[in-house]
């Protein structure tokens, strides 16, 4: 499973994209999982977050959803902490 996330806002603005393979990590069950629910409750455009605030698109295998902060997720938080550190 492929999955990719895009922060951008923030106070600075700055975009930041990083790129996650499931395929062979020890972790690939456990992330997969959190992928497929943070797609669940997720929105087709972007979501309306707090001034300053961090939007995310997390996209898996082709399917987006879009999220801002403070609106996510343990799991969401979870999954986008670990693919913008460990991804690509």
């Amino acid at each position: 499973m492929r999955i990719v996330i895009t922060r951008t806002g923030g106070f600075a603005g700055i975009e930041r994209r990083a790129e996650l393979d499931t395929c062979g990590r020890p972790d690939a069950t456990h992330l997969e999982a959190l992928a497929h629910r943070a797609l669940a409750p997720g929105r087709d455009m972007p979501a309306r977050g707090v001034p300053d605030g961090f939007h995310y698109e997390i996209n898996v295998d082709g399917r987006s959803v879009h999220l801002a902060d403070p609106h996510l997720t343990e799991e969401q938080r979870e999954l986008i902490r670990t693919v913008l550190k460990e991804g690509a």
